[in-house]
């Protein structure tokens, strides 16, 4: 016999949290509002509304949703069942925030020396090649890597990305900055005999300055092997 089993386009799950509405992402919007309408009006007995409202939590899979159509099928949920939509989770994201990710994952390459008073400030890792001189600022939500001399004021994860690090070919720096974790200028019987110094928050949330030949077991999410 043909299997004449109708497809179900909401899958309801309860938890411990509430109730997941997993909705198909594969049928018409119209097609799973229908069903989803039946089933919450098959369902009046969850609670009633002085016992407040139901948390759930909706699944929409590779479905994309607009704000009005997010609004609609959360109204849906209102006006059939006493439930409030904590969350919409989705795979696909908008195009602000795929950009939002573009922009803190890329490497802003920059030739210049920023000078006494500017600030340069960028989304994501900043590769400098110049100087910073005394009383410039460099930032980025990222790491910075600076191939020349650092002689002013650099932050780096200043969104609080305390795994970012700063390095530079000569670090003479006024305040070095990951996160929210400052450290003084090192004094003369602290720096490090290198050429390339980097600086690292360590598992103890203190700054410290290395040499760069240990950046790699320190961060080694920073690259890949060769």
């Amino acid at each position: 016999m043909p299997n004449t089993s109708k497809k179900q386009f909401v899958v309801i799950k309860g938890t411990k949290d509430g109730l997941t509405f997993l909705l198909d992402d594969q049928c018409t919007l119209d097609h799973l509002k229908e069903e989803l309408k039946d089933k919450l009006s098959e369902r009046p007995e969850t609670l009633s509304p002085s016992q407040g409202p139901i948390k759930a939590k909706i699944v929409i899979g590779t479905r994309y949703l607009t704000l009005e159509q997010e609004e609609e099928l959360e109204s849906l949920f209102s006006q059939e069942m006493n439930v409030r939509i904590e969350a919409i989770e989705s795979e696909v994201i908008s195009k602000v925030k795929a950009e939002e990710i573009r922009q803190l994952q890329q490497i802003n390459r920059i030739v210049t020396v920023v000078r006494s008073g500017q600030v340069l400030e960028v989304k994501g890792d900043l590769l400098l090649i110049g100087d910073v001189n005394p009383g410039a600022t460099v930032k980025a939500t990222g790491s910075i890597y600076i191939m020349g001399k650092l002689r002013g004021i650099a932050h780096a994860g200043y969104l609080g990305e305390d795994q970012a690090v700063i390095c530079a070919s000569t670090m003479e720096p006024t305040q070095l900055r990951v996160a929210s974790i400052i450290r003084r200028p090192p004094k003369d019987d602290e720096e490090i005999q290198s050429n390339i110094e980097c600086a690292y928050v360590n598992d103890d949330k203190e700054m410290v300055l290395d040499k760069l030949l240990k950046l790699r077991k320190i961060r080694p999410t920073l690259s890949m092997d060769i």
